[in-house]
């Protein structure tokens, strides 16, 4: 593959059902289908963990949360382990992030750019420490300011994509103008939508604002006491939808979820558009992903944290020379596979990388038959929770639960749990053993539960944490 320049266009939340190309029937994204019209959808891809930090150190590193330790809000990636940004820049290319990384944000660490514009990283250096205190757990809110954000208008959050939009626009338009011949670069436009509070600009609420919205799958009121024991203490613990209290509510919060949905995708457009006018175009690959998704009311869900596909899938998409047109990938791909595409992207052998093993590059043929994986230790959890899925099942497995199946052919809503059933009891064994192969989960979940101890000490103790106050369900914009 001829090497180029990449374009990462990075967002934060976006459920990979949320898309007009994926098949969404309310969801206007003009520029994102797209762009799947001129290239390829990765229709099974996987955050590494449903939760913004370890999923964006993950991303980084190509590895797993549990080989590097980035476990949660709070043990934010510090340029320790490397990543694919020291590898290129090690190599002479010029790589450059704008907007939110969701990193550590200590003074001397050094992620491996060569320049960082906007950064957004965990608050404090800190980030949400009551989300350390997992059982009991510690109160991070009563879950209010969800329901409530879900308006038309302006945000720190929207204001704030407006401002990266712009700077990569420059950025992009300067380098239009160099001179050719230089080493490929990268650059990840990095925003924050549609991460909540969900108050999105006039034009893209009023795209939904008189429509009839579907209700979501197996929408229920409060808490489902039927639902899966994780799934029932996530619900009770975020509290997001014990403020909904009739239709009209949740089409409201859609509204904003939505368009913030459509405020993205118009963002993606301006991007692409930059990329033309430049006259950049051929010479560019675009690689389009989420750090993880968002339930947006599935079973009654909202927010992240669980392993269901709203929440632990992502979009990801790829266009421009060289890639396929129009293809739909249904192999399992996942963050981890990031590194390895940037690399064979601009034309640097993976042999000089230090990614996982598992990583591989998304220009390459896959194996329909590969796994992924994704795991979780934070907030909602009392132990590790782990997936491991292919292209036929998801198995997801708890430390302190009952496990859980799903037949991804014959339910891919994921609405029918096969893991009680007695004809499933042999695939069950089979899907426990492939991940034992991958890991210990018992050794995982000792480790992240000492780290989080050892932090909690850090950060004054846990009476100090229980009694402090928090940051308010979402980390502030630096333009504040």
């Amino acid at each position: 593959m001829h090497p180029g320049n990449l374009l990462i266009i990075l967002s934060d939340e976006h459920n990979i059902a949320a898309m007009g190309c994926a098949g969404h029937p309310d969801v206007l994204t003009p520029n994102l289908d797209a762009m799947a019209a001129r290239g390829t959808r990765f229709a099974n891809a996987s955050c590494a963990s449903p939760i913004c930090v370890p999923a964006r150190a993950a991303l980084a590193t190509g590895r797993n949360v549990h080989e590097t330790g980035y476990w949660d809000n709070v043990d934010a990636y510090d340029g320790r382990t490397p990543s694919w940004h020291h590898a290129l820049r090690s190599a002479g290319h010029e790589v450059v992030s704008i907007g939110k990384l969701h990193y550590r944000g200590w003074d001397g660490d050094d992620y491996g750019f060569s320049e960082s514009l906007l950064p957004m990283h965990i608050h404090a250096g800190r980030g949400e420490v009551k989300m350390l205190l997992r059982n009991p757990p510690a109160s991070v809110g009563d879950g209010s300011n969800l329901l409530r954000s879900a308006r038309a208008g302006e945000s720190d959050y929207t204001r704030y994509d407006e401002r990266i939009t712009d700077r990569a626009i420059e950025w992009i338009a300067e380098h239009g103008k160099r001179e050719a011949g230089a080493k490929p670069w990268v650059l990840m436009v990095s925003l924050v939508a549609p991460h909540f509070p969900l108050t999105v600009p006039q034009r893209f609420f009023d795209l939904y604002r008189d429509k009839k919205l579907r209700m979501p799958k197996g929408y229920a009121f409060g808490v489902d006491e039927d639902a899966h024991p994780f799934v029932r203490q996530y619900a009770r613990e975020s509290g997001y939808n014990l403020h909904f209290e009739s239709q009209a509510d949740v089409q409201r919060a859609l509204c904003g979820y939505y368009g913030l949905v459509s405020c993205l995708d118009d963002k993606v457009g301006r991007l692409l558009e930059a990329l033309a006018d430049a006259g950049l175009e051929q010479s560019t690959r675009v690689m389009y992903l989420s750090d993880h998704g968002d339930n947006a009311g599935a079973r009654g869900l909202w927010g992240k944290s669980t392993m269901y596909a709203e929440s632990v899938g992502v979009p990801l998409i790829l266009q421009g020379p060289e890639v396929a047109r129009g293809r739909v990938e249904q192999a399992c791909v996942s963050h981890i596979d990031v590194y390895d595409t940037v690399l064979d992207a601009v034309g640097v052998p993976a042999s000089k990388s230090s990614a996982s093993p598992r990583s591989q590059s998304l220009f390459r043929p896959l194996d329909i038959e590969r796994t992924t994986l994704s795991e979780y230790h934070t907030f909602g959890s009392r132990a590790a929770v782990f997936m491991l899925q292919d292209a036929r099942f998801k198995y997801v497995h708890y430390c302190d639960h009952a496990p859980q199946l799903f037949d991804l052919q014959q339910d891919p809503q994921e609405m029918v749990d096969l893991a009680a059933r007695p004809d499933y009891r042999d695939e069950l064994v089979r899907w426990e053993s492939r991940l034992r192969e991958l890991l210990d989960p018992e050794d995982v979940d000792r480790r992240a539960k000492q780290r989080q101890r050892e932090l909690i000490e850090l950060f004054g103790g846990e009476q100090a944490i229980r009694s402090g106050k928090g940051i308010g369900g979402y980390t502030p914009s630096p333009l504040r």
